[in-house]
């Protein structure tokens, strides 16, 4: 029988999963450190096989960078989380993962569009163009605003080009040592174009352009928009993070038998099997003195974390791997900054904005638009829950961000942004300035950490670690958390799960000919 397409992309590949026993006969355990996406999808796909789970997370609430937790506030009680998250239809592994807590119809609402705003006054938007590619491209640049017949003429044919003509992994080999922000110059995009569209994208990773690859940039492009047939659209929880979908998730996986276990992993040592070769081979240790044992490990804990948790951990991997892990540089602190206010915004404002060129703020989303607790608390209040997210802040770290300075800046932008805000009062505010995030930087691919490590029990997952698909974000952290269930569950003889992406390769064969022709007249 074919297999049904997770989409409607009939492109899409699928990866099948590994075969053997679909329950594993021996006792089998593991033990997942990281309560996020990556740490979910690995405990999900080894507890679905009979493997004896027990899940480390430091934070009473799962989802790791994408959690969300209660406050106690003077407006009431109302919810917090690190931002807002888009939930794109070709996110195919993460799908799967919340599939696990129940219909995606109840849990994830659409958003009908999210137009893009430059300070310039340059507007664009997503919500009427073709999702298959190339006619989505076409389509944006004909309607958009920052585009012209002059300004095509001056576009780099090679460089664009190469954004249709990819191949993945080679892809990301390809574009070693160069930045988002050099491969942005070669395209010679006009500056209203590049600013409006192609840096907001990148600048969604939470880097500076400069210091961000050209090869995920690429990638990024080829997944989101030119890529796949799933479109730029995409759909978001209908209520907060934990109480849509972690918590429901966090049952699911108690049922299949998984342990979790709040408290912070700090030391992961070699344990001696036992005669039999069924002892654990790996015992980890906990910051309050408690100790287990395990078969295997998947560190999913964060970039961060895993880099603190390796230095620590003196009998995990080689040299030149620990070497590897210790050079992960994290991006620029972020800042969330969520208000509620005593008024509404204006009724016509989308429910998620983004900006260019106002300051530090990147986006604007207006809660109570898709969360139902959002919008209970501003129909009992008469207000509006408004969060400003700045992607990539200038200062050197967290801690010396001069955190009154930018309140006062983003809220000045946010009234640049939507006039009626500046008579708004505030009746309760968080702000949240965090630098967790890793950096993919232009160092070589193949030099970045992958799922497989040098110990054989030991495995990686997260949105950090090297991928051969064009995957991102989110994404990328369910995928490798499946894969690094999927390799252990191999190594012991079991079934894995199948896995679906994006194409890897071009979809058309006229990129990769017309490119050659323009390189080939390059070289005369």
């Amino acid at each position: 029988m074919p297999t049904e397409l997770p989409g409607r992309d009939r492109r899409a590949r699928r990866i099948p999963a590994p075969a053997g026993e679909t329950r594993s006969s021996v006792a089998r355990s593991a033990t997942v450190i990281g309560g996020g996406i990556a740490g979910l999808a690995a405990a999900f796909g080894l507890a679905e096989r009979g493997v004896r789970v027990q899940l480390v997370e430091p934070s009473a609430e799962l989802g790791g960078r994408v959690r969300s937790w209660r406050v106690d506030s003077p407006a009431g009680e109302v919810t917090m989380s690190r931002g807002f998250h888009a939930f794109f239809r070709q996110y195919y592994n993460l799908r799967a993962l919340l599939s696990r807590a129940g219909d995606l119809s109840g849990m994830l609402a659409p958003v009908e569009d999210y137009p893009v705003l430059s300070a310039s006054g340059d507007r664009d938007s997503f919500a009427k163009i073709p999702r298959t590619p190339p006619w989505n491209f076409i389509s944006f640049v004909a309607r958009s605003e920052t585009f012209s017949l002059a300004d095509l003429r001056r576009v780099d044919i090679g460089s664009a080009l190469g954004l249709l003509d990819v191949d993945f992994p080679r892809t990301y080999r390809d574009y070693d040592g160069v930045s988002a922000a050099t491969f942005l110059d070669r395209l010679r995009f006009p500056d209203r174009a590049r600013h409006l569209a192609l840096e907001v994208f990148a600048r969604s990773f939470f880097a500076d352009p400069r210091e961000f690859s050209a090869g995920e940039l690429v990638a990024m492009f080829h997944s989101y928009f030119l890529g796949s047939a799933e479109g730029l659209l995409f759909d978001v929880p209908a209520d907060d993070f934990d109480q849509t979908l972690w918590a429901p998730l966090g049952d699911a996986l108690q049922r299949l038998g998984a342990r979790r276990i709040v408290g912070e992993a700090v030391r992961v040592e070699r344990v001696a099997e036992a005669p039999d070769g069924q002892g654990r081979g790996w015992r980890t240790s906990l910051a309050d003195g408690s100790r287990f044992e395990a078969d295997a490990i998947v560190l999913a804990a964060g970039p961060g974390a895993t880099r603190d948790l390796v230095a620590a951990s003196s009998a995990l991997g080689d040299a030149a791997w620990r070497e590897r892990i210790a050079r992960g540089r994290t991006a620029p602190p972020f800042a969330v900054w969520r208000v509620w206010t005593d008024a509404p915004v204006a009724p016509e404002r989308p429910a998620f904005l983004g900006t260019s060129g106002f300051g530090p703020l990147d986006n604007v989303t207006v809660l109570e638009r898709y969360e139902d607790g959002a919008r209970r608390w501003a129909d009992g209040h008469g207000g509006s829950v408004i969060e400003l997210h700045a992607y990539a802040l200038e200062d050197a770290d967290a801690a010396s961000c001069d955190t009154d300075a930018l309140r006062r800046t983003l809220r000045d932008e946010l009234a640049r942004v939507y006039p009626e805000t500046r008579d708004l009062s505030i009746l309760h505010e968080e702000l949240l300035v965090e630098e967790d995030c890793a950096l993919v930087g232009t160092d070589p691919w193949d030099e970045r950490p992958g799922v497989a490590t040098p110990e054989r029990e030991v495995k990686l997952a997260g949105d950090w670690v090297r991928s051969e698909l064009p995957i991102a974000l989110m994404e990328r952290a369910a995928t490798t958390g499946w894969i690094a269930a999927n390799e252990l569950l191999e190594q012991w003889g079991l079934a894995g799960h199948e896995l679906w992406t994006v194409p890897t390769e071009r979809r058309h064969s006229w990129p990769h000919v017309l490119r050659k022709l323009v390189d080939g007249r390059r070289e005369r």
